[in-house]
């Protein structure tokens, strides 16, 4: 078995999230196969996203943000797992920055396209349906026009 080299260990890292040691393990384990190592991460349970699955994020920050003139205020709320993290220059600029995002898209309703719910994309549809500019388009042009005014539009309410 050859040598398992510090750069190695460090991509099974960062692909896995494991620790150093136990990438280390896993690469002895698997005599440097990479693929072999991280489902031998995975089958003893030491891949990172396993671990912190079921941790809380019971501190943070709520941030506000009132932008100029006065008639747009957003509180957010932004959890992390420590206190000393939500102490951090860097996670207080997060903070003031998704309230300024929030701030600056008054018409966005959703997190993500995948939140909407169907009956407000089939209403989207029936909308887009029904505009007077695809009254003579054949059917197949006109589900196409619509699809990407569809996909255009769940954009904006994200």
């Amino acid at each position: 078995m050859a040598d398992i080299s510090a750069q190695v260990v460090k991509q099974l890292r960062e692909k896995t999230g494991a620790g150093m040691m136990d990438c280390k393990k896993a690469l002895k384990e698997s005599n440097g196969d990479m693929e072999k190592a991280a489902e031998w991460l995975r089958q003893k349970g030491i891949t990172s996203a396993e671990k912190k699955a079921g941790r809380v994020a019971a501190e943070g920050l709520v941030g506000s943000y009132i932008h100029t003139g006065g008639r747009v205020g957003v509180l957010v709320e932004v959890n992390c797992e420590t206190d000393f993290v939500a102490r951090r220059e860097e996670f207080q600029a997060l903070v003031r920055n998704i309230a300024m995002q929030v701030a600056a898209c008054p018409n966005v309703e959703y997190v993500g396209v995948e939140d909407i719910p169907p009956e407000i994309v089939e209403k989207e549809k029936s909308i887009e349906m029904l505009r007077d500019d695809l009254g003579n388009k054949p059917d197949n042009i006109k589900e196409k026009i619509v699809q990407g005014r569809i996909e255009k539009r769940l954009k904006e309410m994200t």
